[in-house]
């Protein structure tokens, strides 16, 4: 079988630097909010290239905290709108509404998959105070036209960087592109964990000392509480697996790329498309996707010879029963994308003859 993602094959590869590491966490005897942490955050920042890195329980959590602190600085209010992509998985819109924020959703690109730069002006109101940006499949999904729009308009531009770890754009990694962005680091992402693990960067002081605050019980000093906070912490362990593989990160993105390479190069069969090929540099492939029209038989057809293959998404956020109000709503683009996506199998341990044989198997299918 070949595997989507040999997680047990990418944790294998660093086993002796992770297990080291875990050691001497457990034999330190202090396990939240320690040496590791502060390793981690200061690492991470200076990879990313942003002055603060304030990690949290999960990649969802670093997005609620981000409006979170927004409203609890006063730049923000319950009502206020936010515009994010359609064809996003459903934490970037939860974030949006666990704080009373009104998400507008705005169509992709069918060529990029992400967010349609030409139809994000036409979406701000006198309402609109952010918009949210979503790395998604690993693809960087910031343009310079976003970017003017957020100034032009006085809006935070915030980042889903939760499938974009190493991304870059002209030479800036995803993640210090905006005001702010949330980082997931569960198992399957780039940079994974062995666990839950999240965090937030930014190069704004105020907004990280309230998130620390806000993800630390809402306190700023051990049993004095300013906000209404909650308990998000990124553990000592975690944050010393995400150390180990964050030395190895851009080696691992190099590899994915290297198998998104033959894809591009050697995939020919006329029932598949794939998205518009961007420079390899704003692109780590946390996922790689294909379209196709008959997309359940040819994962069906796959699996027969023993490639495992992801949807990502079967259901796109307007359509699911947590958001019924948006049930009626016609999203064309995005509904297309929803109804034909199949990720391929990629990870850095996936070998020229598995993806060789993805190859094979692809351009037979339908003949």
């Amino acid at each position: 079988m070949i595997k989507f993602l040999d997680l047990q094959g990418i944790t294998s590869k660093y086993e002796s630097e992770i297990e080291s590491a875990v050691t001497d966490v457990i034999r330190s005897g202090w396990y939240l909010q320690g040496q590791r942490n502060n390793q981690f955050e200061e690492n991470y920042s200076r990879y990313i290239g942003t002055s603060y890195t304030i990690g949290c329980a999960n990649g969802l959590d670093a997005l609620i905290w981000i409006y979170r602190a927004y409203i609890e600085m006063g730049m923000m209010k319950p009502g206020d709108e936010v515009i994010v992509p359609a064809n996003t998985y459903i934490a970037s819109i939860l974030a949006i509404t666990e704080n009373g924020l009104v998400p507008v959703l705005v169509e992709p690109d069918y060529e990029t998959l992400e967010i349609d730069d030409s139809l994000v002006e036409e979406a701000i109101t006198e309402k609109t105070k952010s918009i949210l940006i979503v790395h998604l499949y690993g693809r960087c999904a910031y343009t310079e036209k976003i970017g003017d729009l957020s100034k032009k308009y006085n809006l935070k531009l915030v980042e889903d960087n939760a499938q974009a770890h190493g991304c870059c754009f002209q030479n800036k990694r995803t993640g210090s592109l905006g005001d702010a962005a949330g980082h997931s680091f569960y198992p399957g992402k780039n940079l994974g964990a062995l666990g839950d693990g999240g965090a937030v960067t930014t190069n704004n002081k105020e907004l990280a000392d309230t998130i620390r605050a806000l993800a630390n019980y809402g306190s700023t000093k051990k049993y004095v509480f300013k906000y209404n906070g909650r308990n998000s912490r990124l553990d000592e362990i975690q944050a010393a697996v995400l150390d180990v593989k964050l030395k190895h990160l851009d080696e691992d993105n190099d590899c994915r790329r290297a198998i998104a390479r033959y894809y591009y190069d050697n995939l020919h069969n006329n029932l598949i498309s794939y998205p518009k090929q961007i420079p390899m540099e704003s692109n780590v492939f946390h996922i790689f996707p294909v379209f196709c029209d008959k997309r359940d038989e040819l994962q069906e057809f796959l699996k027969r010879h023993d490639i495992q293959t992801l949807i990502h998404y079967p259901i796109p956020p307007h359509k699911q029963e947590c958001y019924k109000e948006w049930n009626s709503i016609s999203l064309p683009i995005t509904e297309k994308i929803h109804d034909s996506e199949l990720s391929l199998p990629i990870s850095p341990v996936m070998t020229l003859d598995e993806t060789e044989k993805v190859v094979k198997v692809i351009n037979s299918f339908g003949l």
